[in-house]
């Protein structure tokens, strides 16, 4: 499949149709005994692309299982019971099991997040009082919902470098003065984030 190279693994049942997934680097087909090898071979091949869409996605499961992005950096997860609270050294971060991980996360977007907007919008003239949330989006990093004055920020922003989480803090207070994209709003968010644009540019690589 295109520039990668994986194992095949062929697991024959009593399955009236053919299932493909991805185990690590090993495609993993199971199909019914009767099922010839040139066939799958030729599904494979037909069905290339999608296989190296799955095969590219279950790549960055593995990353995040082994991984944990924080502020712009890449720790290695070391997994021990004994440790009492998640603790960094180095380029590795010391935690005691998955669940503990995922609520220090929890707590330092909380914790950052709440910080940052803080301390950005004292800087903000005439905006009036809003609520901040935080959860994860899968198409947006920030959003402002002028009427309710709700400011909801994608938790995924942790995982960036500190000044994109500015960037988007910015972006949606910005939106208290024009509730647009016109080029009057891109004005304010320049006053306050003079190159915003290296920043869109950031998000859309990263």
């Amino acid at each position: 499949m295109k520039d990668i190279i994986v194992d095949l693994e062929i697991i024959y049942k009593n399955n009236k149709n053919i299932y493909f997934r991805f185990n690590n680097n090993k495609l993993v087909v199971t199909c019914n005994r009767f099922i010839s090898k040139k066939y799958i071979l030729d599904l494979i091949k037909k069905n290339e692309e999608s296989l190296y869409k799955m095969c590219k996605h279950n790549d960055k499961e593995i990353e995040n299982d082994r991984f944990f992005n924080y502020l712009g950096e890449k720790y290695t997860i070391v997994f021990d019971n004994t440790s009492k609270s998640p603790e960094f050294r180095d380029d590795m971060i010391f935690v005691r099991d998955k669940k503990t991980l995922d609520k220090f996360y929890q707590k330092e977007c909380n914790r950052i997040f709440e910080n940052e907007v803080k301390r950005i919008s004292s800087y903000f003239n005439d905006i009036p009082k809003f609520s901040l949330k935080i959860r994860k989006m899968k198409t947006r990093w920030g959003v402002n919902n002028v009427t309710k004055r709700i400011i909801t920020l994608n938790s995924e922003l942790l995982k960036k470098k500190p000044h994109l989480l500015d960037y988007v803090i910015i972006h949606e207070l910005c939106h208290f003065y024009e509730a647009n994209h016109s080029a009057n709003f891109w004005r304010h968010v320049s006053e306050y984030y003079p190159d915003y644009k290296g920043a869109r540019k950031e998000l859309r690589e990263v």
